[in-house]
């Protein structure tokens, strides 16, 4: 019995309660309740009274151990992109041998993600949407779970108290890989095999634009698989852009595009030059996110 009113007690402290409508509603209730039995001495009403007083009493405490029990923790995954909507992964667990009801997460002051219940000595993860307004570290924080189970007599909160810690990528912006790579394409390979139409966007040659397609009003160019890769792709921060943010982004963007079309690359920085041999994507990226 004390194990438990100690647990109870530990619990509540991480719980915050806060009024509602309904319990405005229930102390009217049951003061109108008591003045009715206090001059009438009606028996109906003393039962009543009991049922409300009842009902009100025990919701507190089980509100509170139905939101308590839930351990949270941000896990480690995905990529974050500046200006981009990322994803941060929370775990829910609960702890008890009982099931959860009815749970709100918050991630902002006005949205939320619902969670119906939760089974006994069960976890599930929710996607929390996040959007960095800058390249590099962030921490996420100041989520919270909110919940009014089983009555809706008291808004229950209990904050997240684990902070996420993440890294925010540059915008993948700028010139396709494909236009860049049209600019190179003696360096890059020999074409061996038609491999369709693709939007003329001006970097392409002239001798690829297919000439069926202007005549329907489309321009369109020839694209060819290539036979062979006879050089790495090299991409030099100085000659991606106009400005250092501008750079990285464009830079970020060839960087995803091989990674999707498994090219190896290498990209020269003004005190360092990054390959695809000695780092992973993940490493390059961070680079220019911490640059």
């Amino acid at each position: 019995m004390m194990k438990s009113l100690r647990t109870f007690i530990q619990i509540h402290r991480t719980v915050k309660q806060h009024a509602t409508r309904f319990s405005v509603v229930v102390v009217i209730l049951l003061f109108g309740l008591f003045l009715e039995a206090y001059m009438h001495d009606f028996n109906l009403v003393y039962i009543t009274l009991f049922f409300v007083f009842s009902f009100a009493f025990t919701a507190g405490p089980m509100g509170v151990l139905n939101i308590g029990s839930i351990e949270t923790k941000f896990l480690k995954q995905g990529r974050f992109f500046v200006k981009e909507e990322g994803l941060i992964p929370l775990r829910l667990h609960n702890n008890t041998k009982t099931t959860v009801w009815a749970i709100d997460v918050f991630y902002d002051q006005e949205t939320s993600l619902p969670l119906k219940k939760l089974a006994p000595e069960c976890s599930v993860t929710l996607q929390l949407p996040y959007m960095p307004e800058k390249r590099g570290f962030f921490t996420y924080e100041g989520c919270y779970m909110e919940s009014k189970y089983p009555l809706s007599t008291a808004r229950l909160t209990k904050n997240v108290e684990d902070e996420f810690q993440g890294l925010a990528y540059p915008q993948p912006k700028g010139r396709p890989l494909s236009s860049f790579l049209n600019e190179k394409e003696n360096h890059y390979g020999e074409e061996k095999e038609f491999d369709g139409l693709r939007v003329y966007d001006g970097s392409q040659k002239l001798s690829h634009i297919h000439w069926a397609s202007v005549a329907k009003g489309e321009v369109s160019v020839k694209t060819f698989i290539k036979e062979h890769q006879t050089l790495q792709l090299v991409f030099d921060f100085k000659q991606a852009g106009s400005d250092d943010e501008e750079r990285l982004s464009q830079l970020c963007l060839w960087a995803l595009s091989c990674e999707k079309a498994h090219l190896g690359f290498e990209i020269q920085m003004p005190h360092k030059r990054l390959s695809t041999k000695k780092e992973t994507i993940d490493e390059i990226l961070s680079y220019l996110a911490k640059y």
